[in-house]
């Protein structure tokens, strides 16, 4: 069987907003003893545990901006797949009312954990199984794309 990998280009951004905003998730993966270990960080507000996960940036593609959240948000870098895992919703405070919000999710192989990274006065960061992120995990679609989680299905 041939399998065929299309690079993800960059969004587009135009100036006109809809009902419905997208961002970009980062699932923070690395093996330890041949076990996968994903990374949550607490949000700001309620301290839930969650992806890092951010607004489109121009001339980035989704997997690079997942990439950057997980910098700024967890302190993390490593290698982002043009791999979209699946797609959560849920609604977010913005202009004195909820938003609905659709984020993809990339995933992000840490070659790297940093000390000192933006958010660390903000956020804790931690390493979980699949299977413990996913208890932790509010978001019903989320949940299942973490617990599903496998590292093996991602082509370089």
């Amino acid at each position: 069987m041939t399998t065929v990998t299309i690079e993800q280009l960059p969004i587009r951004l135009r100036g006109r907003k809809s009902n419905v905003r997208s961002q970009f998730a980062a699932l923070c993966y690395r093996r330890i003893l041949d076990q996968t270990q994903i990374c949550l960080v607490t949000s700001r507000g309620s301290g839930r545990w969650i992806l890092p996960k951010g607004w489109p940036v121009h001339n980035q593609t989704p997997a690079q901006a997942a990439a950057a959240e997980a910098f700024e948000e967890a302190g993390l870098s490593g290698h982002a797949f043009d791999t979209c895992l699946g797609v959560f919703s849920y609604t977010k405070p913005l202009d004195k009312s909820c938003t609905a919000i659709l984020a993809l999710v990339y995933p992000v192989h840490v070659t790297h954990v940093h000390t000192d990274w933006p958010e660390q006065h903000q956020r804790r960061r931690k390493w979980f199984t699949p299977a413990k992120a996913a208890a932790k995990i509010a978001e019903p679609e989320l949940r299942r794309i973490v617990e599903s989680f496998d590292p093996a299905h991602l082509l370089r």
